[in-house]
């Protein structure tokens, strides 16, 4: 079996990208489950490890086609002399990312990398005509989400939390929970949960936007007008949903351990109550593009970078979940590819 070929992005160059990077990669037997193609400079590389006091090897090759197994390879893809300040927004630190990401994306598109594990980015330095997005996920969307919604998935194990909404202002939210977006949402997941993990008949929890999941229309009537008749019209089409739930005893209490996935109306409802539960191993997965994209559930950590106080454990297992989602994917897609046709299965009930 060919390894899988993982396209690693850089990130902020300022931030703790390559250190999560070459940590993850010190353990040999990483190499042998895939092989890496970083996205960088082999400048910026050996200037983080030199500061680092890391040990680590890596291969500089001209395309990802040249990336040798059971080495880390780096595609240089900065061409300029790129000032390294630790700990500090930049605007070429910005502009570096960029480079990176752009670099990796253009792989994927060709077919030439299996999947992609981004390295954080700062959401501000690395604004620009081509990047005006609010993140990773929208960005990923207009490049190769093919007219499908990406969908932003945190999970950790069995925890899955999904977002109805994203990187949108508070002020924003309401308006946007509407009945055609929950059921949408709920479709989304419920087709991710078949073909990504393998899960046959997914369970889905739906948080309620407004406190004690309204209160009966006392606290807003979102949940009676909008959410309760959008899981109805998701249970018609097969979803099996459940809630909406308040959110504060919902993950307090332990009730989030009986589903499959979390459907939260709003960034901060869903990523908080995660946080505080999976903070050193959480995944940030973007669902519905046609590649793999995973990435650690932390930010550039300027706080730490450069004092070898990072750890890797949640880039490592962004590259367990992208090699896991990519093999189910491969598994379901080919197990799907030939169904039984319309014409045996009516002889079938006539008992031919």
């Amino acid at each position: 079996m060919d390894k899988i070929k993982v396209g690693i992005t850089q990130g902020d160059t300022n931030g703790v990208g390559y250190e999560v990077i070459f940590k993850a990669f010190e353990d040999p037997t990483m190499l042998e489950l895939c092989t890496p193609v970083i996205y960088g400079s082999p400048k910026i590389a050996t200037f983080h490890l030199k500061a680092l006091g890391l040990n680590v090897n890596f291969s500089t090759v001209g395309s990802v086609s040249q990336a040798q197994d059971g080495r880390i390879n780096l595609v240089d893809v900065v061409p300029d002399e790129i000032k390294i300040e630790l700990g500090q927004e930049s605007a070429e630190a910005g502009k570096a990312a960029l480079l990176s990401l752009e670099a990796a994306v253009s792989d994927c598109k060709a077919g030439l990398l299996d999947v992609l594990v981004t390295a954080p980015i700062n959401k501000h330095s690395i604004q620009s005509d081509i990047f005006h997005f609010p993140g990773h996920t929208e960005y990923l969307e207009s490049c190769m989400g093919e007219g499908n919604k990406s969908m932003m998935i945190l999970m950790q194990e069995g925890l899955r939390v999904a977002l109805l909404t994203t990187h949108l202002p508070l002020s924003g939210v309401a308006a946007a929970v509407t009945e055609d977006a929950v059921v949408e949402k709920l479709q989304a997941i419920h087709g991710m949960l078949k073909r990504d993990f393998g899960i046959t008949g997914p369970r889905i929890a739906v948080l309620s936007l407004n406190p004690h999941a309204g209160d009966q229309g006392l606290l807003g009537r979102e949940e009676q007008d909008v959410l309760i008749p959008a899981m109805k019209k998701a249970e018609e089409q097969g979803v099996q949903s459940w809630g909406p739930y308040p959110s504060d005893g919902f993950f307090g209490n332990g009730t989030y351990r009986h589903f499959d996935a979390i459907l939260a109306m709003y960034h901060d409802q869903g990523l908080a109550p995660f946080k505080a539960l999976a903070m050193d191993g959480g995944v940030n997965y973007t669902a519905g593009l046609p590649v793999v994209r995973t990435s650690p559930d932390h930010g550039t950590a300027y706080d730490i970078a450069g004092k070898n106080q990072a750890s890797p454990n949640s880039f490592i297992q962004a590259v367990y979940a992208a090699i896991d989602i990519y093999r189910n994917r491969q598994f379901y897609d080919a197990s799907h590819a030939n169904p039984l046709g319309k014409l045996y299965a009516d002889k079938k009930e006539e008992g031919r």
